[in-house]
């Protein structure tokens, strides 16, 4: 008995967690909203902090590609209830060749 109220609570403190509620959550909110957060802005300069310092190539990739793909999740989800149209495709193609050719360049093409 002890140990299914452990899992039921356990269940109700990560069900905020859930894909559905965080791609619900990440439609919702807007770009400000988003890096206005603390935990999100202490994070977002602790990697960058990290990745100049050590001029870690890979560490500012990373956190360039975190930053389009939270860009692209927010414009080119569509809303709940609608369907995925052209209109809100194409960002989402534009975004991820960006994020490609650019990881691509500085990986492969430019060298220290």
């Amino acid at each position: 008995m002890d140990k299914e109220k452990l899992v039921e609570k356990t269940t109700e403190a990560l069900r905020p967690f859930e894909t559905e509620n965080l791609i619900g959550t990440m439609q919702h909110l807007n770009i400000k909203q988003i890096f206005s957060h603390p935990v999100v802005l202490i994070v977002l300069l602790a990697i960058f902090f990290f990745g100049v310092v050590r001029r870690s190539k890979p560490v500012l990739l990373t956190l360039f590609s975190l930053i389009c793909i939270a860009m692209i999740i927010r414009f080119a989800m569509p809303a709940p209830g609608d369907d995925l149209s052209m209109s809100s495709t194409l960002p989402f193609v534009g975004g991820g060749m960006l994020i490609g050719c650019v990881i691509i360049y500085f990986t492969f093409i430019k060298s220290d």
